[in-house]
């Protein structure tokens, strides 16, 4: 192994190439600009440093004796799922290095490579990477203040005070005249990502506790949402309807979706959660969220690896078929989508 080492660096990179004009450009490009750079010619040594130093990216070559940069891909996504890898290129192997981030690969970069181009490319992945880090979910679940209802955690998920969240996923808060609003939970809000649009129910409409209410629409489908509880629609929120969703800020507070009035909440309350019950909900189907998409997008596709964090928008990259398991799942029941 060869070690550049840099104060503070910009990022930690480990290149394994098995030819030195490589490892040697790698070193004399990246090194002044602030990059920690080790060097390594066999995918054996790679996968022994990965294991005892702190790496942000391995670029490795894809074509090598012994260990082909399609088994260090793996191998490395494996044992540290953390770390980005970047493949390294030569002409006629492209669609091979596209088939590596199939495995986890995060990108390629095609050699010959002047310093502009490869200094351009690793900033690109690092933005890539901290966007990434700053979109993964956080097992942390914050119970909010009463009295500040809206801020939600940003990589965490949020429970105002005094709200009871439903199993599939919706919230309600009993208003002081005794009318009940309901709305889409932060679980679900950060697992769905975007919302195009909210399907409503209809005013003066009487729904059952577990049939469905609203809808929340992305890419043409469709995730229902059931009732938390029995009750006749009085009103649709006139704020949420006028400017589309909204609900990326927060899915609390003002962006509640519709108001109901309910006689039967003393005998369905106790299918409600509240605080140390709502966390604790919360917790178990974000356990079961890991295991299911990591289950589910493994069966079509080698991308996803075991223990790697789901992302805020986890199922905007589903298909349709998974998308519809994931929201039968999650909130209760859903179409592929409705043409």
């Amino acid at each position: 192994m060869v070690r550049a080492e840099v104060l503070n660096p910009v990022a930690r990179i480990l290149c394994v190439d098995d030819e030195d004009v490589i490892l040697d450009s790698f070193r004399k490009i990246l090194v002044p600009a602030g990059f920690s750079v080790d060097t390594v010619r066999t995918g054996q040594d790679a996968l022994g440093l990965i294991q005892t130093h702190a790496y942000d990216f391995v670029f490795t070559d894809l074509r090598m004796p012994a260990m082909d940069g399609l088994d260090v891909v793996k191998s490395v996504k494996h044992l540290r799922p953390d770390i980005d890898v970047v493949v390294i290129t030569g002409f006629g192997t492209v669609e091979t290095a596209v088939e590596c981030m199939k495995f986890g690969a995060l990108d390629y970069v095609q050699k010959p490579f002047s310093e502009t181009e490869l200094l351009e490319f690793t900033r690109r992945v690092i933005i890539r990477r901290q966007d990434r880090i700053q979109q993964q979910l956080q097992p942390v679940i914050e119970v909010l203040h009463q009295a500040d209802p809206e801020r939600v955690h940003a990589q965490g998920f949020s429970i105002p005070g005094g709200v009871l969240i439903a199993p599939g996923h919706s919230w309600v808060c009993l208003l002081p005249n005794g009318t009940l609003r309901v709305g889409l939970d932060d679980f679900a809000r950060k697992l769905i990502g975007r919302v195009e649009t909210v399907d409503f129910p209809q005013v003066g409409t009487t729904v059952q506790a577990g049939q469905p209410l609203f809808a929340v629409r992305q890419k043409g489908r469709v995730a229902r949402f059931p009732a938390p509880v029995s009750g006749r629609i009085s009103r649709l929120n006139p704020a949420l309807r006028l400017t589309g969703s909204g609900l990326e800020v927060t899915p609390y507070g003002r962006h509640w979706i519709c108001e109901m009035e309910s006689e039967t909440l003393d005998t369905e309350l106790p299918a409600l959660k509240i605080g140390k019950a709502a966390v604790a909900l919360f917790q178990e189907d974000l356990t079961k969220a890991r295991v299911f998409l990591q289950e589910l997008t493994r069966k079509e596709s080698a991308a996803r690896l075991p223990d790697q964090p789901i992302s805020i928008g986890e199922m905007e990259q589903l298909t349709d078929a998974q998308w519809a398991q994931a929201t039968a799942q999650f909130f209760g029941g859903a179409k592929p989508a409705d043409r």
